[in-house]
């Protein structure tokens, strides 16, 4: 069993960052809600073929157009854990570095691409860590939103503005900020 967050994950995180505890707890509701592993203890993933695309220059657009695509679409997304490692296994059979550099990973779904902004030297140093637990996943989060200049608007609870710099521009069409805002509603009443 892959090693879970504790409340005190939670409140050293919310130091590191200067914002509440629900505020965090809320993005992770919304990027992992089921948790940052999955049941066979690899890390929840989600591969991004359009990342994929970009990484790879469109070389396997033509051999492979579930996995890369020039622009995002949710209708290749795995309908299950398992059909979405499947998917990330086939990317990586084409091209190991990119298809996890493609691919948003753990609790707080952080993209692959990110590595070097969250600490790590190396794509493979990121992913070892997101299989290490969930902790790792945290102080990956914590780094992505400082460097990210993102801690302000947690701390203010501007989600739409968090939602934009750590979801892209199209997290007003999947309600991200919404989402957010909801989860720490939730979670302020339970403390």
């Amino acid at each position: 069993m892959k090693p879970t967050l504790t409340e005190q994950d939670f409140v050293d995180a919310a130091g590191q960052l200067g914002c509440e505890v629900a505020a965090i707890k809320a993005v992770c509701q919304v990027e992992a809600p089921r948790g940052g592993f999955n049941p066979d203890g690899t890390p929840v993933t989600l591969f991004e073929g359009h990342k994929f695309h970009k990484f790879t220059h469109g070389a396997f657009d033509g051999e492979a157009p579930a996995l890369s695509y020039p622009t995002w679409t949710r209708k290749h997304y795995g309908k299950s854990w398992q059909a979405e490692q499947d998917r990330l296994q086939r990317a990586m059979a084409l091209d190991r570095e990119a298809a996890l550099r493609s691919a948003s990973w753990g609790k707080f779904q952080i993209m692959g691409f990110n590595h070097e902004s969250v600490g790590f030297s190396s794509i493979q140093a990121f992913v070892n860590a997101m299989y290490a637990g969930e902790r790792e996943h945290l102080m990956a989060f914590v780094m992505f939103v400082l460097k990210n200049g993102l801690a302000p608007s947690l701390r203010r609870k501007d989600w739409a503005n968090f939602a934009r710099g750590y979801n892209g521009p199209g997290y007003a069409e999947n309600k991200y900020d919404d989402k957010m805002a909801s989860a720490y509603a939730s979670f302020k009443k339970e403390a």
